[in-house]
């Protein structure tokens, strides 16, 4: 039962373990030993979520989710987009970025690093945007209703979180940015 349920993930998992001995040797080995374990770990949480949203759809789209979503979710966040990063942060081609993550791992940090910023103000936007879309969303329960009514009043105004956000953004760019 367990190999009926999980034998192409464990067969993947082995051919990745088999293809970090062949480019690193034991060292890359272990390392990703570590990163699968912590990334199973830390995917837990959004495995308990993402049956409760599967719940709600059709088969067809479950499908669609499960197998077009999670490809999206593990290959494309994790491989092609900080390759797809340094692509447009360095200026380089995509084989080149890809070449430069393989063969050069200090130029590929650096690249990284210089886009930094923009990574952490893309990343920081979008957690400002998801929870102004919760605060100005009308719930059924309310902890503050004296603070929760108002806001959700003037929520009805469609592009309101788009308005606040961009509204802090200047102003963080004004008085506290240094580039």
């Amino acid at each position: 039962m367990i190999l009926r349920t999980f034998g192409w993930s464990f067969g993947v998992t082995i051919l990745g373990l088999i293809l970090a001995f062949l480019y690193g040797s034991w060292t890359a080995l272990a390392l990703v030993a570590v990163l699968s374990i912590l990334e199973i770990s830390l995917s837990f949480d959004n495995a308990v979520v993402n049956a409760k949203v599967l719940e709600r759809m059709s088969p067809f789209w479950q499908k669609i989710f499960l197998t077009i979503g999670i490809a999206i979710a593990v290959f494309g966040m994790r491989l092609v987009f900080p390759v797809l990063i340094v692509v447009i942060t360095a200026n380089l081609g995509p084989i080149e970025a890809f070449d430069l993550a393989l063969n050069e791992p200090d130029q590929y940090h650096h690249a990284m690093e210089e886009a930094y910023p923009t990574i952490a103000a893309f990343g920081g936007m979008f957690l400002l945007m998801l929870y102004l879309n919760w605060v100005f969303e009308d719930r059924e329960h309310k902890w503050l209703t004296w603070l929760e009514r108002p806001l959700v009043r003037i929520g009805k105004l469609e592009q309101l979180p788009v308005v606040v956000a961009g509204g802090l953004i200047a102003l963080i760019a004004a008085n506290w940015a240094d580039d």
